[in-house]
């Protein structure tokens, strides 16, 4: 066996969830990558700019590396959650190409930097606001992964599309009648379990 390159290994994680995020967006429209579906307001591009400003912030600013880009929505004045959703004026194409150059600025912290480098996450507590950048690009792979796993829940509610990217869906094989037929045993399992509760 190989040994692997933890930098390498990193950025693999990093990336596939970035594009699984990303390929969620591909052919709804503007409404629909907007929208809301869950009670808290949960939507496909807003977790694309919620992920972009986490890498900016803990991939960046936290190793003394600030990217540039304006995020008026993570300002003192700005409104709570913010972050979460994109207004009528922030297009698609703005928003997906700050994830971008998002990824572009992170990614050259990774290279320039050792992974016992340690920052200061400027948004947390004194005196425990400390993190190496090992820990920091785990906690940004945690995060984006963790909305790419939201994302595909919400793109799989709108049209059925699931999966990392369009040529692996990592589901069970079955077309959509195995699908229905398994959806309903896992009801009438519930339904059982319910009763003997």
């Amino acid at each position: 066996m190989t040994p692997s390159d933890p930098k390498a290994d990193l950025r693999f994680y990093l990336q596939s969830a970035r594009d699984a995020l990303l390929w969620k967006l591909d052919g709804l429209s503007e409404y629909d990558i907007r929208r809301p579906l869950t009670p808290t307001g949960t939507n496909l591009l807003g977790m694309v700019k919620h992920v972009a400003s986490v890498e900016l912030g803990y991939l960046g600013d936290t190793f003394g590396r600030p990217s540039g880009e304006p995020l008026p929505w993570l300002e003192d004045a700005a409104e709570t959650n913010a972050d979460m959703w994109v207004t009528a004026d922030e297009s698609r194409e703005y928003i997906v190409g700050l994830y971008r150059r998002a990824w572009a600025h992170a990614d050259a912290t990774i290279e320039a930097l050792a992974l016992d480098t340690v920052g200061t996450v400027p948004w947390w507590p004194s005196g425990k606001d400390e993190v190496t950048l090992h820990h920091a690009v785990v906690r940004v792979i945690a995060d984006t992964h963790r909305h790419a796993g939201h994302a595909d829940i919400l793109r799989e509610l709108m049209d059925g599309a699931v999966g990392m990217n369009e040529s692996n869906d990592s589901m069970a094989p079955g077309d959509s009648a195995w699908w229905e037929n398994y959806r309903g045993r896992l009801e009438r399992a519930a339904q059982e379990a319910g009763r003997d509760a």
